[in-house]
C-alpha cells in the first residue's frame, strides 16, 4: 500500500481517537522497548530557553510542549513506541552548569545522547517560527542529511500543509542546528506556524488546532513507517 493511501486510513483512525478525550501521557526515557522504530519526540527549547516569544508574551517552548505531548499521546494510542526529550517546562541542570549558555549546552547534549542512544530512532523536533513582519504564515518541515530524511520530510509536509492550508515545501536544514546535525538517524524539524502572525498565533494557542497538528504529524510518522523501517533493515 502506497504511503498516501495508508495516510488516509490512518488519518480516519486518528481523527476518531482525537474526538475522544486524549490523555496526555508523559514519559521520558533513554530507551523504549521495541523491535521496530522508536520515535523521539522533541519539544523544542524549554527550561531557561523559551525560544521565540509572541507579541502577547506566549513562549514558543510552551506551544512546542503542548503539541509534543499530544503527538506522544496519539502515538501511544496507536501502539507505537515513543520517548520525549522533555515532559515539562522545567528542566534539571547540574550544579556545574553555572551560566545560561552552559545550561543550554548541557540540555542540548543530553537530548543528542537520548536520540543517538535510542535504537532504530526517528527524531521529530517541534518548533514555532517567527519573522520581523506579520504576513508570513504556515508550517514547514526541515530535514537533516541522514538517508531517507528528505523523503520523510516531504511526506510529513503533505499532511502538515493539509492542516495549515499553505503550500510550503520541505527543505534541508542548516548544519548550524545542533540536534539536527548530531542526530544519527532520520530527523525532521517541524515549524508548526508563525508566532509573529496574529491570526496564526490564535490558532496555535487553541487546543483543537494543536490536536489537528498532532494528528497530521502522527499520520505522517505512521504513514511513512514502512519506508523508515527499510532504512534500518529487518535486524
Amino acid at each position: 500500500m502506497k504511503p498516501h493511501f495508508r495516510f488516509l486510513h490512518l488519518a480516519m483512525i486518528l481523527f476518531v481517537l482525537a474526538a475522544l478525550t486524549i490523555p496526555i501521557a508523559v514519559k521520558v526515557s533513554g530507551q523504549a522497548a521495541s523491535q521496530g522504530l522508536t520515535f523521539v519526540i522533541d519539544a523544542g527549547h524549554g527550561g531557561e530557553d523559551g525560544g521565540a516569544v509572541a507579541a502577547d508574551g506566549t513562549k514558543e517552548s510552551e506551544l512546542n510542549l503542548s503539541i509534543a505531548l499530544r503527538l506522544d499521546a496519539l502515538m501511544g494510542l496507536c501502539g507505537r513506541p515513543a520517548v520525549l526529550t522533555r515532559a515539562s517546562e522545567t528542566l534539571d541542570y547540574p550544579a556545574s552548569a553555572g551560566t545560561i549558555r552552559e545550561r543550554k549546552r548541557f540540555d542540548q547534549e543530553r537530548r543528542a545522547a537520548l536520540i543517538n542512544g535510542t535504537e532504530r530512532s526517528v527524531f521529530v523536533s517541534i518548533h514555532q517560527n517567527e519573522y520581523s513582519g506579520t504576513a508570513p504564515r504556515g508550517g514547514q518541515v526541515l530535514y537533516n542529511q541522514f538517508s531517507g530524511s528528505g523523503e520523510f520530510a516531504k511526506f510529513v509536509q503533505m499532511q502538515l500543509s493539509a492542516v495549515c492550508g499553505d503550500h510550503r515545501k520541505a527543505a534541508p536544514i542548516s548544519e548550524d542546528i545542533y540536534l539536527m546535525r548530531e542526530a544519527n538517524c532520520p530527523a525532521i524539524l517541524v515549524e508548526c506556524g508563525f508566532l509573529s502572525n496574529p491570526e496564526e498565533l490564535t490558532r496555535l494557542k487553541a487546543e483543537d488546532y494543536q490536536i489537528k497538528l498532532a494528528i497530521a504529524l502522527a499520520a505522517g510518522c505512521l504513514g511513512y513507517e514502512r519506508e523508515l523501517e527499510s532504512i534500518y533493515g529487518k535486524g
